[in-house]
């Protein structure tokens, strides 16, 4: 069944009227980017309301949203980029909207929520704690569904990946370096043979380590790898500029991005690409979400 949503805002619906004979008709907008006209004779008054009572605000549950500007970036690593591979094919690529991603990845508090109100299963904690530490165990799939059920999305790779460096080219946007100290990572993997550091086989609560990058995003590096919506593909060419880019339609794995507890620093670099089967739940994945005003 065709999910329908009114859209409470003059962008998101048309109203054409015969003010005369009171005669209207109106076209809603689906986020599938279909419509529907419907025409309604002789109306005194309409009225909006929320279709689903049991659609919360992300504010509700606590979704902090940072605003990313629009603009343009190098995405991937430059060739001189240690410990860069070879798919990380730098070329340009041009976001033209602003839009708002979570400030922090989505954590058990917010997603039991979701799991309450719909009857899901709760995803194992794997006995480290809930609350305030990033939802894991659950799959591209929950992570879509969790975004449908507040009205939000997960970002693409680009906006990812944008959001993380916000205008940084570093291979973190911490710098040339990551220490265990700013981000949750295998401390006995250090990037580019720099200092050993602490190796807490768990993730962390939010907002634990580091700091806010340039753009108040968190946790971008380690802790939980991040579901992104794209299918995995290679890059176009170099030479290549790209608007908007959204991924293939179809293909065998999907999106994760910015390394976790488990991996290596190389592998939380602000370039570095990974993914697997969108059907897989892992004790180091979970994702954050993205608003479109």
């Amino acid at each position: 069944m065709k999910k329908r949503l009114l859209l409470c805002t003059m962008a998101a619906f048309a109203l054409v009227a015969n003010v005369c004979a009171q005669e209207w008709k109106m076209v809603v907008a689906h986020t599938d980017n279909t419509f529907d006209t419907i025409a309604v004779e002789k109306v005194k008054e309409v009225t909006f309301f929320k279709g689903n009572s049991g659609t919360p605000d992300p504010k509700e549950l606590g979704i902090e949203f940072v605003k990313i500007p629009a603009g343009s970036f190098l995405m991937g690593s430059p060739v001189e980029e240690p410990q860069r591979e070879s798919g990380e094919i730098q070329h340009r690529v041009v976001l033209s909207k602003d839009f708002y991603m979570s400030k922090y990845p989505i954590t058990f508090k917010q997603y039991d929520k979701f799991c309450e109100a719909t009857g899901r299963q709760k995803p194992d904690d794997y006995t480290w704690g809930r609350e305030n530490r990033p939802v894991i165990d659950v799959s591209w799939d929950d992570a879509v569904a969790f975004c449908e059920w507040i009205g939000c999305r997960l970002p693409t790779e680009a906006e990812w990946e944008y959001a993380c460096k916000a205008g940084t080219t570093t291979p973190f946007n911490t710098g040339d370096n990551l220490t265990t100290d700013e981000a949750n990572y295998d401390g006995n993997y250090p990037y580019n043979n720099n200092e050993k550091g602490t190796y807490r086989k768990k993730t962390v609560p939010v907002g634990t380590l580091g700091k806010p990058n340039a753009w108040g995003l968190c946790d971008m590096h380690g802790n939980i790898q991040e579901w992104c919506s794209d299918w995995y593909a290679e890059y176009s060419a170099a030479d290549e500029v790209v608007t908007d880019p959204k991924g293939p339609d179809n293909g065998t794995y999907r999106i994760l991005r910015g390394g976790s507890w488990t991996t290596r620093a190389m592998q939380c670099r602000s370039a570095y690409r990974g993914g697997i089967e969108p059907s897989s739940r892992l004790d180091d994945a979970g994702f954050r979400v993205v608003l479109v005003k």
